[in-house]
């Protein structure tokens, strides 16, 4: 399976619920950038062990096996769910996806875990079921669980409502900072700068608009020419750029290069440029690999177009 990264076009913080997460409106689409995850029988007798389950992870983030990964994470969740006696197995992951990027690979990997883990047990998941589980992962797992291209995703990510996809192919041109960002410290930079803006402040209303143009048939040209609106709609660039001042500089010295709005994709630190096509995308992205932003050398530069669902 090619769990499949995700951009933030938009997203708006609306408020903060008493268990402490944060109600957001946000447009999400999938990227065809995607890690790969396998899994297999370890061949050992059927156990109850919430830690009987394998992970090799290579690629990117280099071999490990951190209890705290997603993906044994669902696993765990999966066992415990199933209150029976499951067999062993092995998880073997290959990142592509960048870690604590603002991409959403980690919650990728974990809804990914989640469908092959069950069908490995044979264990047969309703939609409600997997929403559910999904819900208990993480904020954006539900989306990467739904199967959506695209999605207007509210709540604390657990209302998921499928959107169409842009119209047509659309090129992201992707700059990843090589330092990643954690999203707990971003959103307690934002709660040290007083807290979510609200639903009236622009990005929420930026994100509702844009999520209407999708369902009326925006294309790939006219997602582009939203770009100048996009790049202030999200409420955690200001926390993010706090805690990263350099992603300031990169920012404007992207805009300067490719003479077009930057956005902020999640938490960061990935930015994100929008083209007409994946191949203008690429172009743009062969460019500055050629002759890197000077004063920001390290930072990850590669094209994508949108991802598609497997099933």
């Amino acid at each position: 399976m090619n769990p499949q990264a995700k951009v933030n076009l938009a997203l708006g913080l609306v408020g903060q619920r008493p268990d402490g997460f944060h109600e957001l409106v946000s447009v999400f689409v999938r990227l065809d950038l995607a890690d790969r995850l396998t899994v297999r029988s370890l061949g050992l007798p059927a156990t109850h062990d919430q830690a009987a389950d394998r992970l090799h992870v290579g690629g990117a983030q280099g071999p490990a096996s951190d209890p705290d990964n997603l993906v044994l994470r669902a696993a765990r969740l999966l066992r415990a769910w199933a209150a029976r006696p499951l067999e062993p197995l092995a998880f073997d992951l290959e990142k592509r996806i960048p870690v604590a990027a603002g991409l959403g690979g980690g919650s990728a990997d974990a809804a990914a875990a989640l469908a092959l883990a069950a069908q490995a047990w044979g264990l047969p998941l309703t939609a409600g079921e997997r929403r559910h589980l999904a819900a208990r992962l993480g904020s954006d797992v539900p989306f990467f669980a739904s199967g959506s291209e695209a999605a207007l995703v509210r709540g604390r990510g657990e209302v998921v409502e499928p959107l169409p996809a842009p119209v047509g192919a659309p090129g992201f041109l992707l700059a990843t900072d090589p330092d990643g960002l954690a999203t707990a410290d971003v959103f307690g930079a934002l709660a040290a700068a007083g807290g979510p803006p609200g639903p009236d402040a622009p990005a929420a209303r930026t994100a509702l608009d844009l999520a209407d143009a999708l369902r009326d048939g925006l294309d790939a040209e006219g997602l582009v020419s939203w770009a100048r609106r996009l790049r202030d709609a999200n409420d955690l660039w200001p926390p993010a750029v706090a805690l990263r001042p350099a992603l300031g500089g990169l920012r404007r010295a992207l805009e300067e290069r490719l003479g077009r709005p930057v956005l902020l994709s999640g938490s960061g630190p990935t930015l994100l440029a929008l083209y007409p096509s994946p191949g203008e995308a690429r172009t743009a992205a062969s460019g500055i690999a050629t002759r890197p932003v000077a004063g920001h050398e390290a930072a990850r530069i590669r094209a994508a177009g949108l991802g598609r669902d497997e099933e």
